[in-house]
């Protein structure tokens, strides 16, 4: 494995978790209605915890010997902001998610156990986030037909 590859794949990720930050916040603002509030609270959770990632994919950008990148993933507005469509265009992010740090966990794999042991941890955080956001958008007390969580 060459660090300019970990790099690489990093400064990926990190623009994606900075674009999660921006669209989680965004979306926190556009929530309206009788659930507002626990809503507005998970959103923001997530926005938070995309910094979180940011910052740690970041030092490790900088423990390889790269420059952390300025830039922010691709956001796109489709001017819906029902609960649902909000939780569809999360669901996608998280799935986007899972497919980055699944890069970093095959370039690593057998090569580096800091980062093939932090691509571990941030596949089951973000496929968690997936099952969460599956459950979200169930109707209460349906069970058939539900999406099936990412497969490891």
């Amino acid at each position: 494995m060459k660090n300019d590859q970990a790099v690489e794949i990093l400064n990926k990720i990190l623009e994606h978790e900075l674009a999660g930050v921006v669209r989680y916040t965004h979306y926190a603002l556009m929530v309206f209605g009788h659930n507002r509030i626990p809503i507005c609270s998970w959103l923001r959770d997530q926005a938070k915890e995309s910094l979180t990632h940011a910052d740690e994919v970041g030092e490790l950008i900088t423990s390889f010997g790269g420059h952390p990148s300025l830039k922010i993933g691709k956001l796109l507005e489709t001017d819906k902001h029902k609960i649902n469509d909000i939780l569809k265009e999360s669901l996608a992010h998280e799935e986007a998610s899972v497919l980055l740090y699944r890069q970093l966990f095959e370039l690593s794999e057998h090569k580096s156990i800091l980062l093939e042991e932090f691509a571990r941890k941030m596949i089951y955080a973000e496929e968690l986030h997936i099952t969460e956001v599956i459950k979200m958008m169930r109707e209460p007390g349906a069970l058939a037909g539900a999406k099936e969580p990412a497969s490891v």
